[in-house]
């Protein structure tokens, strides 16, 4: 078993409901992120900092 139960996975907001999306669960000091379609394959863990400084760079404005 993951260091998270499975009932403590969310699936992203942005996922429309669909199958193919990001799942995230919190542990300890840190954020672990999965693909919903393929849970069995594990997880990316990501310190609070880490976590924190890729969310405000997804939702940043972007230009090009």
């Amino acid at each position: 078993m993951s260091d998270v139960e499975s009932d403590r996975w969310r699936k992203s907001s942005y996922s429309g409901g669909g199958k193919d999306c990001v799942e995230v669960a919190e542990a300890s000091s840190k954020t672990l992120v999965r693909d919903s379609k393929q849970p069995e394959l594990g997880h990316l863990a990501f310190a609070s900092g880490g976590w924190n400084a890729f969310l405000s760079s997804v939702k940043a404005p972007h230009t090009g």
